[in-house]
């Protein structure tokens, strides 16, 4: 592939899969408290919600508009593997299976972004590898 073919092929990359925790975590502002209790019963302290929440957002949108990508996607690939660890590994249940798979591939796709890059469409481009916090 070209160099703007890649660089358009990792900007849709980073689109796809920031938008799934964005949309999480926008979805959870509609029950906290549910959301917490969900949380609570796979053992996580249930005041931990308003951080994954935030957690969710913001990393999603850093990885959309790439900032920080390798740590981004670093991060939301650890969270996916074990949120889907702690609450979709259930053997007896294909569905739960299903969804620890999802998590599973979608860890892939988070490592496979840290390794690649943001490309050219990206903040981290845009700053040359510096941003605020650097």
């Amino acid at each position: 592939m070209t160099n703007s073919l890649n660089d358009t092929a990792l900007l849709v990359a980073r689109i796809l899969l920031g938008a799934l925790f964005v949309m999480a975590g926008i979805g959870k502002l509609g029950d906290v408290a549910g959301f917490a209790g969900y949380m609570a019963s796979g053992g996580v302290p249930a005041f931990l919600a308003w951080p994954v929440i935030a957690f969710e957002i913001i990393g999603g949108l850093a990885l959309i508009v790439g900032l920080q990508t390798r740590v981004a996607a670093l991060a939301l690939g650890a969270f996916s593997l074990v949120s889907g660890a702690m609450y979709h590994f259930v053997p007896a249940d294909q569905m739960q299976m299903t969804m620890f798979l999802k998590n599973l591939a979608l860890t892939g796709g988070y490592v496979a972004m840290a390794v690649a890059g943001a490309g050219r469409f990206s903040v981290d481009a845009w700053t040359g590898g510096k941003t605020a916090a650097a």
